[in-house]
């Protein structure tokens, strides 16, 4: 538990200068930042070789958060949360209060609520919501675990968190977009 709590703090003190984190979620390995900083996102965008019209998720850690990204949620997106058995991505319309080039060009927002112990407490911290992209170049397979990182994505990010580092990933979240018209579409399973 000391570990954990050294290591949020660690990455804390780096997201708080604007600095980028390579870090475990509860899915697979991720690059991250304050969702807040549009220049942190730029760092991942460059690192990433990824098109800005490509948009990334933010993680939250809770109720309280998603109110603040968003002023209208659908019914049906509390019941997917509840209910989800693996971690689920949902997209909502209209996000507020975060960094503009995280915005799809549709004005929606990917977000998954974690209860990923490292990421909870370090969103706890933060008091903001956290980018989650995965650790690889635009194009290239995701890692499966932290030995399949490649080097550059490891020297180009302010700091690496040392927790899980064993853990093999499960796969991706599951996608689900919701408009505030009650439109439901699974992007993917």
């Amino acid at each position: 538990m000391e570990n954990l709590n050294e290591e949020v703090h660690k990455a804390y003190e780096i997201i708080k200068e604007g600095g980028i984190i390579l870090y475990p979620t509860d899915t697979v390995w991720g690059i991250g930042c304050d969702a807040t900083n549009a220049e942190a996102v730029d760092k991942i965008y460059k690192l990433k070789l990824r098109a800005e019209s490509q948009s990334m998720i933010v993680l939250m850690n809770g109720e309280r958060m998603m109110y603040n990204v968003f002023k209208e949620i659908p019914e049906v997106a509390w019941q997917i949360i509840d209910l989800s058995e693996n971690p689920t991505t949902i997209i909502l319309d209209q996000p507020r209060n975060v960094a503009k080039n995280l915005i799809a060009s549709d004005n929606t927002l990917g977000i998954r609520i974690v209860k990923e112990p490292f990421c909870f407490k370090l969103m706890e911290k933060m008091k903001k919501p956290l980018v989650s992209t995965s650790a690889n170049i635009s194009g290239h397979p995701s890692p499966k675990s932290f030995k399949e990182i490649s080097p550059e994505i490891i020297k180009g990010v302010d700091y690496v968190v040392n927790l899980q580092r064993d853990k093999i990933a499960g796969k991706p979240s599951t996608i689900i977009k919701l408009s505030n018209d009650a439109q439901v579409k699974i992007i993917r399973k």
